[in-house]
């Protein structure tokens, strides 16, 4: 399991393919979030990293700035808490970018619906509703009856009725990463995402799927590494070793010739001592 981010809704567009269909998204961008703090199982009871989003200069209260101060690391604007597996760990002040995340993969996003405060049981529930006329007077738009007599006597907790609609957290799965523009740091996911424009959301790997996704995040530390070891493989002694045996083998392959044309051969001398004898019995 590796670490979420947090990242800011900016709003929706839509991105146009080759055969000219389109694909809505949601464009979502991080910044600065970087690593503050590590939690382990031995300690603090299970395995989790503290992430932060953006910078605050000013108004921070005296426990954030004691906070931040013991980590030594500047103050951010926010901070979420994400579990994460023994290989899911991350240094603390590691920068996470939109790389974190792989095109094509699916990620959970969770925020808060747009609040529309204190709505009624048609609006808030679907309900029907009353009749228009025939006897129906200043109450075509209530929910009707709640409850029963003096027994129970009361409203049963979670009935529905009016009340506060929208914000309030929720969770939409499996949303699919469509693109990422490194310059600016953002993602851009298919489909809606909870929440106005501005709200600040998290983003995580999709728990329901099985994905193959680079650990702990990407790094280009971890690429350069890679590459070491692959000119390493190509720097290899053994490939050294054959390439002089080669050389070796050719030097003498040379020196095998140079011999032969040095040295005569007896065998052409005899056929021309034939020749030369044949030639005088013919003269004679």
């Amino acid at each position: 399991m590796r670490t979420g981010v947090i990242a800011k809704k900016i709003g929706m567009s839509r991105i146009f393919k080759d055969d000219g269909s389109n694909i809505p998204v949601t464009v979502l961008q991080m910044d600065n979030c970087t690593v503050i703090q590590k939690k382990v199982e031995n300690l603090d009871g299970y395995n989790a990293v503290s992430v932060s989003f953006g910078k605050k200069e000013k108004n921070a209260n005296k426990p954030t700035k004691g906070f931040y101060k013991k980590n030594k690391m500047p103050i951010s604007k926010m901070l979420r808490e994400f579990r994460v597996s023994d290989n899911g760990f991350l240094e603390k002040g590691t920068k996470i970018t939109c790389q974190h995340f792989v095109i094509g993969q699916k990620v959970d996003v969770t925020g808060f619906t747009i609040g529309k405060g204190f709505a009624g049981g048609m609006k808030r529930h679907n309900f029907a509703g009353n009749r228009a006329t025939h006897g129906v007077s200043i109450s075509h738009r209530s929910h009707g009856s709640t409850g029963q007599c003096q027994d129970p006597g009361k409203v049963f907790k979670g009935k529905k009725m009016a009340g506060r609609l929208g914000n309030v957290k929720r969770t939409v799965q499996n949303l699919e990463v469509v693109k990422t523009v490194i310059e600016d740091d953002l993602i851009l996911v298919k489909g809606s995402v909870p929440g106005p424009r501005g709200l600040y959301v998290t983003i995580a790997d999709a728990v329901k799927l099985k994905q193959d996704l680079p650990y702990p995040t990407f790094n280009k530390s971890v690429q350069k590494e890679e590459n070491n070891s692959d000119q390493d493989l190509n720097q290899d002694p053994t490939n050294e070793v054959t390439n002089d045996n080669i050389e070796n083998n050719n030097v003498t392959s040379q020196k095998m010739d140079e011999n032969k044309k040095a040295t005569p051969n007896v065998n052409d001398k005899s056929v021309d001592e034939d020749n030369k004898t044949e030639k005088q019995g013919e003269s004679k």
